[in-house]
């Protein structure tokens, strides 16, 4: 029986680190475990232009404690308004890393994402002319689709029209939630790749609606039926480089989460490592975690691997907080609801 492992320090292809109080708290959760992440530029006012991009990557570096090492990899906000001059300038700097499309009302602060999707049209080519990834948050809106099938619903009627009418554009295809999503991915030989995130891996839509709505389990894209849960764990521990870590990992104060019309995120920062330790072992798969958290996402968007690694050992039971307090208030840290065995050393 394997009882330590050790992989490359891991990627977070996916990250919310929101600003001020929230930022203070929440980056070392991350900063511990992993050496870079893909920042969501969604705050209030989202992070539009280059200029923006520079001053909150100038936040996140200020947030960081002493003794921690950590790069944030920025984004761009795409909006019917994005200025491709600006963004080209951004990208051939170093600065962003990836655009983020939204569509508009999706999830959390994406009131001015894309409704019009000609409108970004000059945008998206010109990414694929400098090879810019677009990372999607891939739902429709309409209010006549069903929540559940809206992830499927924008494969066919927005992301593939994109693909289609944009040769050479890059996508991730991020937090996917669905068996079509993993389908469609490994349809795609290329441009194409998927994040998943570590609550994906482990809750379906029961653990959210069944005995009480669970808040802190709610999340958008919001889980699905087991057997996409099923799909996605396949995909993940398959080895299969298009399928990489993004945590999503997306803090919220209990008082947002815990009310009437509550926020839509679920916070992993603090336990992924040992939660996917955990999930891939239940697969016999401990020996593609390395691929999915640490190596496929760097290929991906063309970046060496980290030269640090980190080691995970299995024992008792590992406890983590089950609290993490900012200034804003408390954040609850996601409860897989069985135990941990694999600690990070």
């Amino acid at each position: 029986m394997t009882d330590s492992i050790t992989i490359r320090r891991p990627d977070d292809w996916h990250l919310h680190l929101r600003d001020g109080a929230m930022l203070q708290a929440v980056l070392p959760e991350t900063a511990r475990h992993f050496a870079r992440a893909i920042i969501m530029p969604n705050l209030v006012p989202p992070v539009v232009t280059g200029a923006q991009a520079t001053a909150y990557r100038d936040r996140i570096m200020a947030a960081l404690p002493a003794g921690m090492t950590f790069e944030p990899l920025m984004t761009l906000y795409l909006t019917e308004d994005t200025d491709p001059e600006d963004m080209t300038t951004a990208h051939a700097s170093g600065l962003i890393k990836a655009v983020k499309l939204y569509p508009a009302g999706a999830t959390t602060n994406s009131a001015s994402g894309v409704r019009d999707f000609d409108k970004v049209r000059p945008a998206l080519e010109k990414m694929a002319e400098i090879g810019l990834p677009l990372c999607v948050h891939g739902e429709v809106t309409e209010s006549e689709i069903d929540i559940f099938d809206r992830e499927a619903v924008f494969i066919d009627r927005v992301l593939d029209p994109i693909r289609k009418a944009t040769p050479g554009l890059r996508v991730v295809m991020e937090h996917i939630t669905t068996k079509n999503g993993v389908e469609y991915v490994k349809a795609n030989a290329t441009d194409l790749g998927a994040t998943i995130t570590t609550h994906h891996l482990i809750i379906n839509r029961n653990h959210i609606l069944v005995g009480g709505i669970k808040p802190h389990y709610y999340c958008l894209p919001v889980a699905k039926r087991e057997e996409h849960r099923l799909a996605l764990l396949a995909a993940a521990t398959s080895g299969d480089p298009r399928f990489f870590l993004g945590t999503d990992s997306a803090p919220h104060t209990d008082g947002n989460k815990e009310m009437a019309c509550g926020c839509a995120g679920c916070f992993t920062a603090t336990n992924t490592m040992s939660l996917l330790a955990e999930m891939f072992e239940r697969e016999g798969a401990l020996g593609k975690l390395e691929s999915f958290a640490s190596l496929n996402g760097p290929a991906f968007y063309g970046l060496p691997v980290n030269e640090d690694t980190l080691t995970l050992t299995k024992g008792g039971p590992v406890t983590y907080p089950a609290k993490i307090e900012t200034g804003d208030g408390p954040v609850t840290v996601f409860d897989p609801g069985f135990p941990l065995h694999w600690r990070v050393d």
